[in-house]
């Protein structure tokens, strides 16, 4: 079974992901952040994953501890699921549009982190319960960095936060999907590790 659990306890957070590649879609989500909970929401529905999350913080101070750290924790646990990749299909990628928003992921779960975040470029408005671009921006750096992901997120049109944030999470979890799918019996790379 493709699956992990994963516990992350700081002085500013608790969490705890449960994750299985293979499903079935759901699981419980309560992370004391509603508009974070909606976004895990579409990770288990566009992703097809079963996807639990429990959290708290310091959501007195801010919500950025809180959403970096479920992001690393996520990380880990995805690099659990995935063991030594055998057998994954690796590379994934999906637009998603939200109205006026569209956004594009492309990924490779090559063992190398980096992200490439281009919604800076634009001028999102606002922010969604608390949340803004820059708090995804760390979800997706703690996730990247802790799962050795190659990410690029592109939003190719969008103003408001709450379609960008939505749009992008919905592209990710596509593209995790994807990525994530046993097509083969090797491992996909000619190096023989990922």
């Amino acid at each position: 079974m493709r699956q992990a659990k994963i516990e992350r306890v700081t002085s500013e957070t608790e969490v705890t992901v449960e994750l299985g590649l293979d499903g079935p879609p759901g699981g419980e989500l309560a992370t004391g952040l509603a508009f974070l909970d909606h976004m895990l929401a579409q990770l288990q529905r566009h992703g097809r994953f079963a996807l639990s999350v429990s959290a708290s913080g310091d959501l007195e101070v801010d919500v950025h501890h809180l959403v970096e750290d479920v992001g690393i924790t996520l990380g880990k646990a995805l690099k659990e699921a995935l063991a030594d990749g055998r057998g994954v299909e690796r590379y994934g990628s999906a637009f998603a549009p939200m109205d006026e928003t569209l956004a594009h992921v492309v990924l490779d779960l090559s063992g190398r982190p980096y992200l490439g975040f281009e919604p800076e470029r634009l001028e999102v408005d606002g922010e969604a319960g608390g949340v803004n671009v820059y708090h995804l921006r760390e979800f997706l750096r703690g996730l990247v960095n802790h799962a050795g992901l190659t990410l690029h997120l592109r939003v190719l049109s969008g103003r408001e936060a709450h379609h960008v944030i939505e749009a992008s999470f919905k592209a990710l979890a596509r593209a995790l999907y994807a990525a994530t799918r046993v097509t083969r019996e090797d491992l996909p790379s000619t190096k023989g590790v990922l």
